[in-house]
């Protein structure tokens, strides 16, 4: 495992402070109408995604998600521009305006969504894994999903297929605690999600989300065992989300007392103590960071303000083959 240093936590704090300062920013812009239709934000789980990406060799590992989505690509490079840009439906979003905010997606940075269907990712995570299985592409795909998605005829059948195959995949289950705004227990008799594991002989275990270095010593055992051929993983990723499930969820399912008690546990706020601790960096240090990102969210929200709309014919360009049809109202 690539060591963890003083390095690896002031990268922790600059990137889980950007992706929640992001997400901050859309949240405003939802309420202003720049951004439409759902918005499922991450705040809180960014400690899962910091471990994930320490973990993981990004030239050769695939990355797939739900719909909670915005940051996963970022992470793995691609500009938070195009993000934003994506989320306002803008030509100079990563698909151009056509995906938003449930379906972002870059081939070039190895994320492969961004997915609406509720546990829809989770068959396809496992067919990317088979097909660098099949290939003999050294790669492992990680497979995050939601504690609702679990319920899933596909969840149960991917992880099958996965053990009777030894594909490279190590599924991470994001538990923060309500799936959309039912807890846990009210939806399964087995709390403790890393034991559906135990059906398939598939390794498993609990994991601290709230804790970036946790998640990456998990993740890097997981990861290892895939590479090596000894196939999948699954982790129950223990996180919480401080917003609702998305914009529109008026959270009566849980009290602000329970948040707040959540909150004390803030995977950045654990990030920076830990580097006061050491003396890595100073107050003031951190504050030149925290401004730092600041710009670059207006930067980003600057992009998407400015930039054009999408052709309606470009619609058109994301179904038909490349070439001129007699019914189509333009030239492709």
């Amino acid at each position: 495992m690539k060591k963890i240093t003083k390095e690896t936590y002031l990268d922790w704090y600059e990137n889980m402070l950007f992706w929640r300062k992001f997400e901050d920013k859309l949240a405003q812009v939802y309420i202003q109408q720049k951004v439409r239709g759902f918005l499922h934000l991450y705040n809180g789980q960014e400690g899962v995604l910091a471990g994930a990406l320490h973990a993981m060799d990004p030239s050769k590992d695939k990355m797939i998600t739900s719909y909670r989505n915005h940051v996963q690509p970022i992470g793995l490079g691609l500009d938070p521009k195009k993000v934003m840009a994506e989320l306002y439906g803008k030509v100079t979003g990563s698909s151009h305006g056509l995906g938003g905010s449930m379906h972002i997606f870059s081939k070039e940075h190895h994320f492969y969504g961004g997915h609406g269907i509720v546990g829809g990712q989770i068959a396809l995570g496992t067919g990317i894994a088979f097909g660098d299985k099949y290939f003999k592409r050294d790669g492992v795909t990680l497979t995050f999903l939601g504690d609702g998605a679990t319920r899933q005829g596909a969840f149960h059948e991917s992880l099958n297929l996965a053990m009777s195959w030894q594909l490279p995949v190590v599924y991470c289950i994001e538990n923060n605690g309500y799936a959309m705004g039912t807890s846990t227990k009210r939806t399964s008799n087995q709390t403790e999600l890393w034991k559906l594991a135990l059906g398939f002989d598939m390794p498993s275990g609990p994991v601290d989300g709230m804790n970036p270095a946790h998640v990456a010593e998990a993740l890097d055992e997981a990861i290892t065992r895939a590479r090596s051929g000894g196939g999948p993983t699954l982790l129950e990723l223990k996180t919480y989300r401080y917003r609702g499930h998305s914009m529109s969820d008026a959270q009566h399912y849980r009290t602000k007392e329970e948040v707040k008690e959540y909150q004390k546990l803030d995977p950045i706020i654990q990030v920076k103590n830990k580097i006061l601790e050491e003396g890595w960096a100073t107050e003031d240090e951190l504050k030149k960071i925290d401004k730092k990102v600041k710009a670059l969210v207006k930067e980003c929200e600057q992009f998407a303000d400015e930039s054009d709309w999408p052709e309606t014919s470009l619609m058109y360009d994301a179904v038909y083959e490349q070439k001129d049809y007699p019914f189509l109202p333009h030239k492709l």
